[in-house]
């Protein structure tokens, strides 16, 4: 969802000193983004989640009112929509499992007022089943759902002013619930210069949106700019995201919040407000390529997780905020005393 609270005008300086200081570490080598094709149906302009078969992708917007999953060929245009009578709040996310049942992550919650969250499972039919959740610390914003290769869903939380937390089911999932949620896990991700995203800088260190790779191993989550890939040889998400992970640029996307695998690997990519769907070829192998060059070592060290998407060399989001604005709350009080010298 969009970052509508946030004023840009008053946020630019600090955001562009915030950017100078806390950058991550390089970006690994992989393929430039490739258009495959644009999504120009009217239906479609808030792109939010994105799932592939391989044959065909699948597509969610981010909001409320009903449950719609378009069924997209490889040319981008709708075939179909699949159609639930469940009225959702906010959608976010979307993941497939490997029974072909679909889940709606309905968590989005930018005031921080939900009770509670919900995860929806679609059928490919259009039967959906609601389970509700708690946090247990809470409201959350949350914009990134990952299922595990046994069906468990994790949630990484949308957080501006400090580590996103990792959650899941703290039992069975029961419909309608509400089933409560654990914490299992945080990440740090410090910002970038790829640009994009509705406010520069900003955007690179906001979590939204996840993916699993086919095979469970591979982890992704995304900011508005880039994709992190977290090695999961024993397929264990939270675990993963204990690992130091490959960054893969995502430049210049609008409002990039879908992230999806195609069963080859590739990396698929979208955002908000029309546009194409990217792909990075060969952007699941960067995984294994780079955990032989590090010995396969994790970068956790067991508890929560504090995943390697910090970078090297760079200062962490609330550190580094908190210093962008006494720098930049220096640059006004000195530029407003020179002013009054010159007057």
């Amino acid at each position: 969802m969009a970052l509508v609270s946030l004023g840009r005008a008053a946020l630019a300086p600090v955001l562009s000193v915030l950017v100078l200081l806390g950058l991550a570490g390089p970006a690994h080598a992989a393929q430039a983004p490739e258009p495959v094709c644009s999504v120009t149906d009217k239906r479609l302009g808030e792109l939010s989640g994105l799932v592939s078969d391989g044959s065909r992708w699948y597509a969610i917007n981010d909001g409320g009112t009903k449950v719609q999953i378009f069924v997209l060929g490889r040319d981008c245009a709708v075939q179909r929509i699949i159609s639930g009578s469940t009225d959702p709040y906010d959608v976010e996310d979307l993941a497939r499992a490997a029974d072909g049942t679909f889940w709606l992550a309905d968590t989005g919650d930018n005031r921080k007022q939900r009770e509670t969250i919900a995860l929806l499972a679609v059928t490919p039919q259009g039967k959906v089943t609601l389970h509700r959740l708690t946090y247990p610390d809470g409201p959350h914003d949350a914009e990134a759902l990952l299922l595990d290769a046994s069906g468990t869903p994790y949630l990484v939380t949308k957080n501006p002013l400090g580590e996103a937390g990792i959650y899941r089911p703290a039992k069975a999932l029961a419909s309608p619930g509400p089933t409560p949620l654990e914490r299992v896990g945080s990440i740090n991700i410090k910002s970038t210069d790829t640009p994009g995203g509705p406010v520069a800088g900003f955007g690179s260190v906001l979590v939204t949106g996840g993916a699993v790779s086919a095979d469970g191993k591979v982890v992704a989550l995304r900011t508005y700019t880039d994709a992190y890939l977290f090695p999961a040889p024993d397929r264990d998400v939270a675990a993963a995201l204990q690992r130091e992970p490959v960054r893969v640029p995502l430049p210049d996307e609008q409002q990039g919040e879908a992230i999806a695998f195609d069963p080859d690997g590739t990396l698929l990519s979208a955002s908000e407000g029309f546009g194409p769907i990217r792909a990075v070829r060969g952007a699941a192998a960067l995984v294994a390529d780079s955990a032989e060059e590090e010995g396969g070592q994790s970068a956790g060290s067991g508890g929560e997780a504090a995943g390697g998407a910090s970078g090297q060399g760079g200062v962490d989001t609330v550190p580094g905020l908190l210093l962008a604005v006494v720098v930049a709350g220096g640059v006004v009080f000195a530029w407003t005393k020179l002013r009054k010298r010159s007057g």
